[in-house]
């Protein structure tokens, strides 16, 4: 894999919400200090994201004595009209693995047919 910055500059493919919410999905419990130098924002901007977040409905809060614990709606749908219909929950799937799990495809699986291996 090449330095994003060697092609093209620093721009990335999503925009600090989705990171917030991809690292929310990946850890729940994480505090805001936690999230903020994973997705490469400010604490103060982490904790606006969320505000937003959770005013449009894409996760909420619940207090557990003095911690904060986020759930994920994945039934939320995105936003612009581009992805008009679909949620977020498979989206979300995909880029809150760890890397651990596994993800089968047509050549992992029996029903690839002949030729495939």
């Amino acid at each position: 894999m090449s330095d994003p910055n060697q092609n093209g500059g620093t721009w990335t493919l999503l925009t600090g919400h989705g990171h917030v919410l991809v690292e929310i999905a990946r850890s729940p419990e994480a505090r805001i200090r936690d999230i903020s130098p994973v997705v490469g924002l400010t604490e103060r901007s982490v904790q606006a994201i969320v505000a937003d977040l959770e005013a449009a409905g894409y996760l909420t809060r619940t207090r557990t004595g003095r911690r904060v614990v986020y759930t994920v709606n994945r039934d939320s749908l995105f936003r612009h009209s581009a992805q008009d219909g679909h949620r977020v929950g498979p989206f979300l799937d995909i880029l809150a693995a760890t890397g651990t799990e596994t993800t089968s495809g047509p050549e992992d699986s029996a029903e690839a047919g002949p030729g495939h291996t």
